[in-house]
């Protein structure tokens, strides 16, 4: 590379360490200069970025299951991207690829971290949405933990979001009844008209409780968590003998910095599940890709067409939009995959 053709990368950091909700003032925008791609390397330049609720708990230097976000380092992201320079012999100039490349226009990384994506197969935005960590979350989830059966009530909360809407529709095509909770009528309609969920419930009504009640005559057999809160705690009275709980995300409580006010449930929730014989497991995508990702890349993308499997994004222009739309993220202002195009496609 030469002077000439040096590649500057803009790119988002971690400023500091947000106090609750994070804030604009968490993160910056700088631009750098990148160094030559070394033997297998690969210069990627950014065309999608991936908006997920995990990211919270990057920001915070609290246990978790990954490494945190260091301070003055790239956010962290799945990205597709397409390959500008290659010293990588499976990777060619112009090939468009799936990576973790994280907030910024470019960046070199090592080629065994990325997977060749077919632009003709389907969307490149779909490779970090219902084809990619979203839906495989949904997909493994679901059909490995809750395991619906026909004619069983599964409940999802966030239903319109990515992993949502596609548990929703995948525990319709194995013959459940799905039953979905979103935030405002807008939201509960699609999950209705387009999606072909049996209910949609409103959190924000004041009768939430009774409301998902009156959804779930039957009570419930699979609730696919990745809210907590409030709407946690309307769904465990109704949850039946031997129901499954995956447990994928806790969006609500991710800017808590200390335990909740009010009477300690804890004694309650574990006599529900003693008494209901309860099986709750939390779980993260990564570990079934094994077993598992074949068959979801063959299932949802052969759901989808052949019309069975709808899907929504939500996309945002310039990746200096990428902390409001974070932001926005965590308090349920997006609706549908949340993604910020970094650059246009060839």
């Amino acid at each position: 590379m030469s002077v000439e053709s040096i590649v500057q990368s803009t790119r988002i950091v971690l400023a500091s360490r947000p106090d609750g909700a994070p804030t604009a003032d968490n993160f910056r925008l700088e631009a750098v200069n990148l160094p030559e791609p070394a033997d297998g390397q690969v210069l990627v330049r950014v065309i999608y970025l991936s908006l997920d609720p995990y990211m919270r708990g990057r920001m915070s230097a609290a246990e978790s299951y990954a490494d945190p976000v260091e301070i003055d380092e790239v956010m962290v992201g799945g990205t597709v991207g397409q390959v500008v320079d290659s010293r990588h012999p499976d990777f060619a100039t112009g090939d468009y690829v799936l990576g973790y490349a994280g907030w910024q226009s470019h960046a070199v990384v090592d080629g065994n971290q990325l997977r060749t994506l077919d632009r003709d197969a389907a969307p490149l935005s779909t490779a970090v949405g219902v084809l990619g960590m979203p839906g495989f979350t949904a997909y493994s989830g679901l059909l490995k933990i809750g395991q619906p059966k026909a004619g069983e009530t599964v409940v999802v909360a966030a239903a319109s979001g990515p992993v949502g809407s596609a548990v929703g529709q995948i525990a319709k095509l194995k013959g459940a009844r799905a039953v979905g909770i979103a935030g405002g009528p807008e939201k509960c309609a699609y999950l209705l008209d387009e999606l072909g969920f049996d209910a949609a419930v409103d959190h924000r009504s004041p009768n939430f409780a009774e409301e998902l009640r009156a959804a779930c005559p039957d009570g419930i057999d699979v609730y696919f968590e990745n809210v907590g809160g409030a709407v946690a705690a309307a769904v465990l009275p109704l949850l039946n003998l031997y129901a499954r709980v995956p447990v994928c995300g806790l969006i609500a409580q991710y800017n808590d910095t200390g335990v909740p006010e009010g009477p300690d449930r804890l004694p309650g929730f574990f006599t529900r599940v003693l008494v209901k014989s309860l099986t709750i497991r939390g779980f993260i995508q990564r570990e079934f890709v094994s077993e598992m990702y074949a068959d979801f890349q063959r299932d949802v993308s052969g759901w989808i067409r052949e019309g069975r499997f709808a899907y929504r994004e939500d996309i945002v222009d310039g990746l200096e939009n990428a902390p409001a739309a974070f932001i926005g993220l965590l308090r349920g202002s997006n609706f549908g995959k949340l993604v910020v195009r970094v650059a246009e496609e060839n």
